[in-house]
């Protein structure tokens, strides 16, 4: 990403999401969480109308193992090795290590024909694959829209789901509890206040604010998380000093602290219509913190600044009962072999039926009052 302008990039289209932002991406690059040694290979489609006027962009990326996804096609790949059919390399197009959805086709919105623009990046993205010979393609978490838009050009359309909160124009987090049935609306309050009552305080830190000490605790938060939850630490040491660095208008550090020692923290990644919450992690276990932390301050945030999506990361059950609403995610395979592809297809029209069946009976189970 150093070789391509920042502006330039960054003038594209991204919706509501930061993590195609060119800091975002930077900051990965040179933290070494992405790059060849992580099988995560950074190849970036430029389609410009003139020479250095960039009218859109994909960011793929050449992967050598499926993890980091959170679409999953580990299934998949276990066929193909079953029936001796190659699957690696494939070639993903995502924020890496990011479940968020956000636009993957990248356009300039003053260009003039943008189904031109469309077409010239997929088949620029189809082009990368016939390169390195990648086995198949994957736009991971991309929108409905880009989903429809690739489907016409013969992509397979996977639906998945999450849980995001949306905001329905709240005036205040007691607007909020309003909504919910008395049972709920008790337990939040009551939750809150167990986290408030453990901690001396709890503040947001803009990253333009960030001090090396808070770094370094965003650091070993996320660290003593993954390591609680026998999880790989996809974020190399350095990366939130270099997201300090290069999006500091996008991040927010939400902190609980006993005198002057963080003892906890979720990360968050901010723009004027979404807010994402990510990277939680704590030091010692503090009853309801990691509900106040990670749900209902970003909820309040964003009904103070009436952003209109939360989205707090992947999977959780547990979201559902504090307002997060099963909602749809979206994305579209390509696969070379033919056989495999029709397996997939076949396997994808067939997980469709499950996943709308658990997306209504996740549904019922919503805090919100019935009338």
């Amino acid at each position: 990403m150093a070789a391509v302008d920042a502006a330039a990039w960054d003038a594209l289209d991204h919706g509501p999401s930061p993590f195609l932002e060119h800091g975002f991406l930077r900051a990965l690059e040179d933290s070494g969480s992405i790059g060849a040694d992580t099988g995560w290979i950074p190849r970036y489609v430029l389609a410009e109308t003139e020479p250095g006027r960039l009218a859109g962009a994909v960011a793929t990326f050449v992967k050598l193992h499926g993890y980091g996804e959170y679409i999953f096609d580990f299934a998949w790949a276990r066929a193909a090795e079953r029936a001796g059919i190659p699957y690696f390399p494939k070639l993903v197009v995502a924020a890496p290590v990011t479940p968020a959805t956000g636009r993957r086709l990248l356009v300039h919105p003053d260009v003039s024909d943008e189904e031109a623009v469309v077409h010239a990046l997929v088949h620029g993205v189809r082009e990368v694959a016939d390169l390195v010979g990648c086995h198949s393609i994957h736009w991971l978490f991309c929108t409905e829209a880009e989903q429809q838009a690739l489907a016409r050009m013969g992509y397979a359309a996977r639906a998945s789901y999450q849980f995001h909160w949306h905001n329905a124009g709240y005036a205040s987090f007691d607007d909020f509890l309003a909504r919910l049935s008395s049972r709920k609306r008790k337990q939040f309050r009551k939750e809150r206040r167990r986290a408030a009552e453990a901690v001396d305080a709890i503040d947001w830190v803009a990253g333009g604010a960030l001090t090396d000490a808070d770094v370094a605790a965003m650091d070993a938060l996320y660290r003593r998380n993954v390591a609680r939850h026998w999880g790989q630490a996809y974020l190399r040491p350095g990366f939130f000093d270099r997201l300090r660095a290069y999006l500091p208008h996008r991040v927010q550090f939400v902190r609980a602290r006993r005198g002057a020692r963080t003892i906890a923290g979720a990360i968050y990644l901010e723009t004027e219509r979404a807010l994402y919450g990510r990277y939680w992690g704590s030091t010692v276990d503090v009853d309801c913190l990691h509900f106040e932390l990670a749900a209902y301050q970003g909820i309040e945030r964003c009904i103070a600044r009436r952003i209109p999506l939360f989205e707090a990361g992947a999977q959780g059950e547990h979201k559902l009962l504090r307002g997060f609403a099963p909602s749809p995610t979206f994305s579209a395979h390509w696969l070379r072999h033919p056989e495999l592809d029709r397996a997939v297809r076949a396997f994808i029209a067939r997980e469709a039926q499950e996943v709308a069946a658990q997306m209504r009976a996740y549904a019922t189970y919503l805090p919100y009052r019935r009338d």
